[in-house]
């Protein structure tokens, strides 16, 4: 099916299933324009809120299920079960005399501070760790192979103890996956009801405990990620929608619901990336992007230069590092549920707790009984009680009024308004701190950044933290509340794949010509992959990065190589490219050393037809639809408008509030909101 403009395939769906909401944003591929929906999430069955949004979608812009050319897809289904441990009992096959791996970790302890923290419980307990004879060296040849009757004895044992899923990681296999996968397709073939993962062909890389953890955790969402996946997919079938569907993953690209069923563990934690890619797409053209998702949880950043995704090869989920590349995105504070409360002390504090969506902030009704950031917001008079999420939810101003006159009582301050400001400004305050420490260790002044928020709570929050924080500019998207719908809607098709080297480079080392087959083996691969996710990818890109070190160095710089117009990468730029990144990291460079090469990674981009930006019209600047007395600091009358109103080229000066469906905007005094060509809101300082 073409993902072009003309014919069928006209539409383009991008989902987000979130705890509260279902977020979708359609895109005419024709037309240009965006169209944004949210749907009540379905806890006990997400899929139907998908097909119920999708069918409400075809009926508002009245379009059949065949015009539809792709469902790109994101979801937390795989993180919420891991953090809420409800995935499947897993069974972990290990060499034999290796069955400890899970519980010896890293052998660190939780807190060099306290040696009565606990460590954190092992995915696998050592009674579902069972061992084979089949054994592999360090250089990746054999030792032991694969012995049939203990492979019987084996499954017999799992299917005995109703296991459904294994995983398989054994001693080396990162050198040679080969026996590693005779013993995974050997367990295959016994328990075909089982899901069985290997380890080396998830990710085979150096360090056994990690590589153990990435194939215990997909076994352990893979059963519920192929229930969640089948339900999907025949849902959008009983619609009449024949078009593919994509999953969104932790790079910042999408996968088929084939590769997704394989290889859960790829979109463990997409949900941010998402909206970190998206960010990507509406800050075009500027060189340097913070992003700001508040939400109602906690608040997440990351880092966008000149358009490109800064990635981690190591991020936490839960207690358990994940060895696997990630859009790097870290938590920086409160959400809009966070709690405000005393400690023994008296001293106000804010957060980490949260008041989730239930029972939720008091001002919800549902039970609340600690004050949070969204109470104070309502009390302030930023947000409107009869306004919340477009009018469908009022909010409880007396109880969130009450409660934060309570507190007043309690911290001596003159009222509930006054507690307010305080719960905002330590907020902002603590944020801009964790804000502060994340831009210093990228040596980046925040001056030179442009804020994008996004999120329900990011755009309110926003202008008060670029104040705090002296950032330069805040830029809010048109539906900041549907963001990571949209980023899912734009994300390129990609995955990567890895393969240990250990060679010398250089005038010290002739290893390149091993790097050199290694990349040829990746493209192979990559090649394979790219071809089987489906006729919309228009064209693919490589790229190549190798982790680097001088000999006896602990850790590695990850190092770009050039491809040259032959496939050839090239060696000297490779070198010196370290030996550059190295002063630029260290201070100094060993230019007379061999330089080593520890891994060889690449990253593939099928890339599909672009969805394009709608332009907004030009609209003269609108009439304020009322004013409201807005408490931060002193206190002042605000001008509030709607945010339909404002057309491209529109300038107002704040204080204002601009209301929408989804979120509310906030502007200070001594900012000006100017609405660009897109429909973004720039939020800019007031020339002195």
């Amino acid at each position: 099916m073409s993902g072009g403009g003309n014919g069928p395939g006209r539409y383009r769906i991008g989902i987000d299933v979130g705890g509260t909401f279902t977020d979708f944003v359609m895109a005419d591929l024709r037309a240009g324009g965006l169209v944004f929906h949210k749907e009540p999430s379905i806890p006990s069955d997400p899929s139907q809120a998908v097909a119920n949004g999708v069918a409400a979608l075809l009926e508002r812009v009245g379009a059949r299920p065949s015009d539809i050319a792709l469902i790109a897809h994101g979801t937390t289904l795989a993180l919420n079960a891991v953090i809420q441990e409800r995935g499947a009992p897993v069974a972990l096959v290990v060499s034999r005399g290796n069955r400890d791996v899970m519980e010896l970790a890293r052998g660190r302890l939780p807190n060099s501070y306290n040696f009565r923290i606990g460590r954190e419980k092992s995915l696998v307990p050592r009674e579902n760790v069972y061992e084979v004879g089949a054994r592999m060296m360090a250089d990746g040849t054999v030792e032991t192979d694969v012995d049939e009757a203990e492979l019987d004895a084996l499954a017999s044992d799992l299917k005995a103890r109703g296991f459904s899923a294994v995983a398989v990681m054994l001693l080396n296999s990162y050198r040679d996956a080969g026996l590693e996968a005779r013993v995974a397709e050997g367990l295959r073939r016994r328990l075909p009801d089982v899901l069985v993962s290997a380890s080396a062909a998830l990710w085979p890389e150096l360090r056994e405990y990690e590589r153990a953890l990435i194939a215990v955790l997909n076994a352990y969402v893979h059963p519920l990620m192929a229930l969640y996946l089948d339900r999907l997919t025949q849902r959008l079938a009983a619609l009449g929608v024949i078009a593919p569907i994509t999953i969104t993953s932790n790079n910042g690209g999408a996968m088929s619901v084939a590769t997704a069923r394989e290889r859960p563990i790829d979109s463990i934690l997409s949900g941010p990336a998402s909206g970190v890619r998206a960010a990507s797409h509406f800050g075009e053209g500027l060189p340097y992007l913070l992003t700001f998702d508040m939400g109602g949880t906690s608040t997440d950043v990351a880092t966008v230069t000149d358009g490109e995704l800064e990635f981690a090869r190591t991020s936490m989920v839960g207690d358990y590092p994940l060895m696997l590349p990630v859009v790097n995105v870290s938590a920086v504070g409160a959400g809009g549920g966070s709690l405000a409360w005393l400690d023994g002390q008296g001293v106000l504090k804010v957060g980490p707790d949260s008041a989730g969506a239930d029972p939720g902030p008091i001002s919800y009704g549902r039970g609340g009984t600690t004050p949070t950031i969204t109470d104070a917001l309502l009390v302030l008079g930023v947000l409107h009680p009869d306004r919340f999420l477009g009018g469908r939810m009022r909010l409880d101003a007396a109880a969130a009024q009450a409660a934060l006159a309570g507190m007043a009582d309690r911290l001596s301050l003159p009222g509930a308004a006054d507690a307010a400001d305080a719960v905002i400004r330590i907020a902002a305050a603590r944020m801009s701190t964790e804000l502060t420490k994340f831009l210093a260790q990228k040596g980046t002044d925040p001056r030179d950044c442009v804020l994008i928020a996004f999120g329900g709570a990011g755009p309110t929050m926003a202008n008060i933290l670029a104040e705090e924080a002296h950032v330069g500019a805040v830029l809010i998207p048109p539906s900041p509340g549907t963001f990571c719908a949209l980023g899912a809607l734009i994300s390129d098709v990609r995955r990567d794949f890895v393969r240990p080297a250990r060679v010398p480079i250089g005038d010290a080392g002739p290893g390149f010509a091993h790097v050199a087959d290694l990349f040829g083996t990746l493209r192979t691969e990559a090649s394979a992959w790219i071809a089987q996710e489906g006729d919309l990818i228009q064209d693919h890109v490589l790229g190549v990065t190798c982790d680097m070190r001088y000999p006896g160095q602990s850790y590695e710089l990850p190092i770009a190589l050039a491809i040259d117009d032959g496939g050839r990468l090239d060696e000297a730029g490779a070198v010196e490219a370290f030996h550059l990144a190295h002063e630029r990291a260290y201070g100094f460079r060993e230019a007379g050393s061999a330089v080593e090469v520890m891994n060889v990674r690449l990253a593939a981009t099928g890339r599909l037809a672009p969805v394009p930006l709608p332009d907004v019209a030009a609209t003269a600047p609108p009439e304020p639809k009322e004013r409201r007395r807005v408490h931060l600091e002193a206190g002042f009358d605000v001008p509030v408008y709607d945010r339909a109103s404002i057309g491209r080229g529109v300038r107002l000066s704040g204080p204002a509030i601009v209301e929408q469906l989804d979120t509310t905007t906030l502007a200070l005094a001594g900012w000006d909101i100017v609405c660009d060509r897109h429909g973004s809101l720039r939020l800019e300082r007031t020339a002195a």
